[in-house]
């Protein structure tokens, strides 16, 4: 039944051939650290704009990413409990996330708090898949995901959004935008409360220390979660061409759950940065940028306080980007980046640097495409290590565009991995990777559509060594996979599929060789229908994965599962929306890692005023 529903996203995408979809394709910046059209870029790469999350009525930016083609999302236990990304079966910490530029994540944990990040608070989310440490070091194994917060424009508009739901949850959100020719900014605040669900069906241990599973504890409560966040971004540009722009993001959150040691926590999630860019020359741009990000948590048993893990890091980049001639660019830059600990563990080591020079050069010769890229690192705790890119695409007409790439890529051991006391190797050697990647994109008969296939293997990769009880440089895994995305416009209806199948093995020698790895879904798929009706806007999204085992020795199953959600929105009042949406219609039960809850059918309505906003 599943997978039949995966060959009709496939079908249904393809039938569609009646098609009105001439719009600008978006522009990026991560995949190249330069601007460019997606559809030009050499790599694979998804962009989430504001308009889509109002659109879908988007919770979370975990929820945003549900369905992005290679990216698998795993969750314990409902809205605002913890969150990984699985990007083309990599781990969840060979993901780089910057927010406006800035490396963000704990130090400790080596992951992104998605679930912490306020969606309400997001301009766009860029998604770029495949190594991307030839351009940004450590941990883009997998590929990186920049987040980027509100930005203003011309003139001046402010935006209310009152809303509510199933499992008590409210939120609430405002700001204002504006600018001119010159200058731009943004300031906005959401409030976001749920009463939750019982995240964890857990197991605890008998009382001969058997048995226990899940979180390791029994207790059938509802676990709530509260956020309150804000943003501000501006910036200004000078008559001579210099741009200066700040922003700012901060969320601070309390999250219940379910656990044996702790069981609440107080959390905070910070942005801090600072751009300038200015064209000494015609040919030659040149971009500096600073900032920090913070990673919070003070967790509590009850009332009782047990730790605290306060992370912080600190960036700096100067870029220069010369264009040598039309279609020619190269580009050359500085990065460094210090990571902090403050923490009531006793870590040996607490701070760590890292400098690096990168070098690209981006081409087009006729119909051939070249993208050539190569990075130093110079880490405080391993060393030296080069990692390097190269890209290649051809253009036979606007059908067809074929490409092929190679990548190189790392990612340092985390601060718990190296040091978290009675448990740390300090000898840990960094992860390293090599990936291939074949794709072909184009246009037919007005279907948009673009197929990639992908070989990654992943060497000297850190696990739990179950003899020494210490994470271990022992394990190999070997990842092939094949991404299809298709769009078109039939009969007003805009129908987005795609179908991401993946086969992460785990090639350590021993009995769990040729095994799955844990919480990655081999096959995911995704349909999307929307249909504007003058006032009135509908749209269909369904969900569906295949089964995944949460063990390396693959003796814990979770079953696939599909997810069916209806949105709906109506102009009441000019620039007023009333929206609504249903979530997981059928009441689907399924668990993304064992024992974990997700929520059942949810509804949510909401009350929005946003001038110049189209339904």
């Amino acid at each position: 039944m599943k997978s039949n529903l995966t060959l009709f996203f496939l079908l249904l995408a393809a039938a569609t051939a009646q098609a009105e979809t001439d719009t600008l394709p978006p522009v990026i910046v991560t995949a190249t650290r330069t601007a460019q059209s997606a559809d030009a870029s050499l790599a694979s790469v998804s962009v989430i704009h504001r308009e889509d999350i109002e659109k879908k009525q988007i919770l979370s930016v975990q929820d945003a990413l549900l369905g992005i083609p290679g990216v698998g999302v795993g969750n314990s236990g409902g809205l605002g409990k913890p969150s990984t990304v699985f990007m083309r079966g990599t781990n969840s910490d060979h993901v780089l996330v910057l927010v406006d530029g800035v490396r963000m994540g704990s130090a400790t944990l080596g992951t992104t708090a998605f679930e912490d990040i306020p969606i309400d608070q997001v301009e766009r989310i860029e998604i770029v898949r495949g190594p991307r440490s030839s351009l940004y070091g450590s941990e883009a194994i997998g590929g990186v995901i920049q987040i980027f917060t509100r930005k203003g424009g011309k003139g001046l508009k402010p935006f209310l959004s009152l809303g509510g739901g199933t499992y008590n949850t409210f939120k609430i959100s405002a700001g204002v935008s504006g600018g001119d020719d010159k200058a731009w900014y943004s300031l906005s605040g959401a409030q976001l409360y749920t009463g939750g669900i019982n995240s964890c069906l857990g197991r605890p241990f008998n009382a001969d220390g058997i048995g226990g599973a899940g979180c390791y504890t029994y207790d059938p409560d509802h676990d709530g979660y509260s956020n309150t966040s804000g943003s501000a971004r501006a910036g200004y540009r000078f008559d001579n061409g210099l741009e200066i722009e700040g922003n700012l993001l901060q969320a601070a959150g309390y999250n219940r759950y379910d656990a044996s040691f702790t069981n609440n926590a107080e959390v905070t999630q910070q942005v801090i940065g600072g751009k300038l860019s200015y064209s000494p020359m015609s040919f030659w741009k040149a971009t500096a940028r600073a900032g920090t990000s913070a990673d919070y948590s003070n967790n509590y048993l009850d009332q009782r306080f047990m730790n605290r893990f306060d992370t912080r890091k600190v960036i700096a980049t100067l870029q220069n980007d010369f264009t040598l001639a039309e279609d020619h660019l190269l580009t050359a830059g500085f990065d460094y980046y210090k990571d902090f600990i403050d923490s009531t563990e006793a870590f040996p080591v607490t701070s760590r640097d890292d400098k690096a020079g990168f070098l690209q050069y981006q081409g087009v010769i006729k119909s051939n495409s070249l993208d050539l890229s190569v990075r130093q690192d110079s880490n405080q705790q391993f060393g030296g290590k080069t990692t390097g890119g190269a890209a290649w695409g051809y253009e036979f007409n606007e059908a067809l565009r074929v490409s092929a790439s190679y990548g190189t890529a790392f990612k340092a051991p985390t601060f718990n991995d190296l040091y978290y006391p009675f448990f740390g190797n300090p000898n840990l050697k960094p992860e390293t990777s090599q990936s291939v990647e074949l794709g072909a994109k184009g246009k037919l008969v007005d279907v948009n559509w673009a197929v990639n296939g992908y070989w990654t293997q992943i060497d000297d990769m850190i696990v739990f060594d179950s003899v020494s009880f210490k994470p271990a440089n022992i394990a190999k895994a070997q990842i092939f996979g094949m991404e299809t995305v298709m769009s078109t416009q039939l009969f007003g209806i805009d129908i987005k599929a795609n179908v991401s199948l993946v086969d992460p093995r785990n090639m350590e020698d021993g009995s769990n060789r040729q095994n799955i790895l844990p919480r990655r879904a081999q096959q995911m798929a995704q349909l999307d229908l929307d249909r504007r009706f003058d006032k009135f806007r509908i749209g269909l999204i369904v969900n569906q994965e295949g089964r995944r085992y949460d063990d390396l020795a693959n003796t814990t199953r979770l079953r696939g599962f599909a997810t069916v959600g209806l949105r709906a929105s109506y102009e009441i009042y000019p620039d007023v929306l009333i929206e609504g949406r249903a979530s997981n219609l059928f009441n689907e039960h399924y668990q993304t890692a064992y024992l974990y809850n997700q929520m059942g059918t949810n509804l949510f309505l909401s009350l929005n005023y946003s001038p110049g906003k189209a339904n």
